[in-house]
């Protein structure tokens, strides 16, 4: 995994940026500590500014990648995405049992996330906090419809159908199977800010994941429909 991972390289939207971050020194600098920061402070107090102070350079130089901070936490949620995107191919190719592919899947989508060392200029343990916290909103804005034209969630949504795909493996005759996806994924990010901060509604715990409720749910569905 770590070598295939050295070579990925995630392609963002172009319409995203201004000039790609990830062909300057200053660009990943950006990038790794926006994630930080955002970590840190919540994306609502995220300012440009703030970021300049913390990487020592000029807020107009930030600028000069990203137009607002909203592309910014939409180049953000698109790399974590595309980087979930390979983590879901790399560990179901192999398998041609539907059931082991979902419930692998189910997993790839759901359990905490680890730094991945490959990737140094980018925290993914801490970029996942934020898409936990933060992704709503990239999508719950008056712009949505337009960005979604634009392919902004071009990527969110591929995700979303490959696990369509490997439900309609298992039970091709479920008809609600963009549905159940969509709620695996979504929802796990859901639960996993419950488990964090509203613990006494939720059944997730340390011990117990949004992972193991997903595996259930999805199994009770699909084999008794």
């Amino acid at each position: 995994m770590h070598n295939l991972v050295n070579n990925l390289n995630i392609v963002i939207n172009e319409k995203l940026f201004v000039k790609n971050p990830q062909t300057s020194e200053l660009g990943k600098k950006i990038i790794e500590q926006s994630i930080l920061l955002i970590d840190e402070i919540g994306f609502d107090y995220f300012t440009f500014k703030k970021l300049g102070e913390k990487i020592n350079s000029n807020e107009s130089s930030i600028y000069r990648y990203f137009e607002n901070k909203h592309k910014l936490l939409l180049y953000l949620s698109s790399w974590y995405w595309s980087w979930m995107e390979y983590k879901l191919v790399f560990a179901t190719i192999n398998l041609t049992n539907p059931i082991d592919k979902l419930n692998k899947a189910i997993h790839v989508v759901t359990q905490p996330i680890e730094d991945d060392l490959a990737t140094p200029y980018i925290n993914e343990s801490v970029l996942s906090r934020i898409i936990i916290t933060e992704f709503s909103k990239t999508f719950l804005t008056k712009e949505v419809d337009e960005e979604n034209k634009e392919g902004f969630f071009l990527v969110y949504k591929r995700v979303v159908n490959r696990l369509i795909e490997v439900i309609e493996e298992v039970n091709p005759n479920y008809p609600f199977s963009k549905s159940l996806a969509s709620t695996v994924i979504q929802g796990s990010l859901y639960q996993n800010f419950l488990k964090d901060h509203f613990k006494t509604i939720t059944n997730c715990s340390e011990q117990l994941s949004a992972t193991h409720f997903y595996s259930h749910l999805v199994l009770k569905q699909l084999q008794n429909p």
